[in-house]
């Protein structure tokens, strides 16, 4: 079991899966065999990709939504209904603008029951702890988005939850004010003034989940399961300039881009003829190519994301395609160049195209599957929905259209077909231009 399985654990998900059906039939399978323990006193992150099911996993967790299999346990009994053992924390602030601050801090406990007086001197406490005295008259439109998200964690705290749950909750502010939020929260914990036994925090931000967590659960995708965890071996609080920390970050990296990761990130044989394409455009991708070819052939991946001020989730599609396609590889945290990266780097306009014509056609399959419905029409001309109909039986609605948008793009680039989107067609290219 991922954690410390023993007589302080307070949350358990026990063989979780969960599953949503598709358009044409089937099911997408979103969780798959997801076990996870947290224990009384730690803080817990779940990091992963889009894609990975962390939200979905979370509102498992905490009961607004159930599994398909396996249970939750909370304090060791079966949960059922909503987790009264937890508060959330949302990315979007998720205030009601008709309350003050003081009363959206009181929202929770006055669904409780709580008595109104016992309400207004927890809210107030509350809202003293994140900073907000002489603001408890104010609406939330008059807020600043950090002084937004310090009620949403007010209102939270007040229920004094033995979890507390954070969705992103600082994913949707500035940078700075991020920073000062995430470090206020990081000293409560410390000083052992945080209102809450423990902390499961999701996140795709890499130095967020090391700079918190005592433990960061990684996950994969597609379906979504946990690959393994990395405890943060470092004192609070954490330096993020210090060569652990730095090493931390790197080996993450690493683990969440590397093609030839731990079974269950895997994708099941059989499973689907097509490997999902990585959302990322051409332009991303030679781009990212050019850059590292230009650093010499050799870049680490923390530190480019760094250089370019990018998230994880901006930069490793980007990765991801360019391993897809061969002209990179990642080892160690660092994006390496091959050969075939080298020459497309380094080609003029028309080589570049052959080159990434060159590599689509060996490593993404599907496009095979195009051109031969196309080879197959007299008129060289298919419908959108045609190949939506064949990708909706591995993908979502959502990601089939996703799927579709990125092979266009890159079918495209590589000359291979054009699209006319008013007649939503794909259609040859060597028929339009002899037309």
């Amino acid at each position: 079991m991922t954690g410390t399985e023993n007589s302080a654990s307070l949350l358990i998900a026990e063989s979780v899966a969960k599953s949503f059906p598709l358009p044409a039939g089937g099911e997408q399978t979103v969780l798959e065999e997801v076990t996870l323990n947290i224990a009384q006193g730690e803080v817990v992150a779940l990091l992963g990709r889009s894609g990975s099911g962390k939200s979905t996993l979370l509102r498992i967790l905490a009961g607004l939504i159930q599994p398909t299999s396996g249970r939750v346990l909370m304090n060791g009994a079966p949960l059922e209904g909503p987790n009264p053992g937890v508060a959330m924390v949302f990315q979007s602030f998720a205030l009601l603008p008709w309350l003050t601050v003081q009363e959206n801090a009181e929202l929770g406990l006055f669904a409780r029951g709580v008595s109104k007086e016992i309400s207004e001197r927890e809210a107030t406490i509350a809202l003293s702890m994140v900073g907000l005295e002489g603001f408890e008259g104010a609406y939330p439109k008059e807020l600043s988005g950090g002084m937004r998200q310090r009620v949403g964690f007010a209102r939270a705290f007040v229920m004094k939850p033995d979890v507390l749950m954070m969705d992103e909750p600082f994913s949707a502010l500035d940078v700075l004010t991020a920073e000062n939020l995430r470090g206020e929260i990081s000293d409560l914990w410390e000083r052992g003034a945080f209102p809450a036994k423990s902390i499961l925090i999701v996140t795709h931000n890499i130095e967020e989940a090391i700079l918190l967590a005592d433990r960061v659960v990684v996950l994969g995708s597609n379906p979504g399961c946990i690959r393994g965890e990395v405890k943060v071996d470092m004192p609070r609080p954490r330096d993020k300039k210090s060569p652990r920390f730095v090493a931390l970050v790197d080996f993450i990296y690493t683990v969440m881009t590397n093609p030839r990761a731990p079974v269950g990130e895997l994708p099941q044989a059989g499973k689907s003829r097509f490997p999902m394409l990585p959302h990322a455009r051409y332009g991303g991708i030679s781009g990212l190519v050019e850059i590292v070819h230009d650093r010499g052939g050799r870049e680490d991946l923390p530190m480019l994301a760094e250089t370019l001020r990018l998230e994880i989730d901006d930069l490793l599609p980007a990765v991801d395609a360019s391993a897809l396609l061969g002209f990179a590889e990642v080892s160690q945290g660092d994006v390496i160049m091959t050969a075939a990266g080298i020459e497309f780097a380094t080609a003029g306009v028309h080589r570049s195209h052959e080159i990434f014509k060159e590599q689509l056609l060996k490593y993404v399959p599907f496009v095979s599957t195009v051109l031969q419905a196309l080879a197959a029409k007299k008129d060289g001309r298919i419908g959108k929905g045609f190949l939506l109909d064949i990708l909706d039986e591995h993908f979502s609605a959502s990601e089939a259209e996703r799927q579709f948008e990125t092979l266009v793009d890159w079918g495209r680039y590589a000359q291979l077909f054009e699209y006319d989107a008013d007649e939503e067609r794909l259609y040859v290219v060597e028929d339009e231009q002899a037309g």
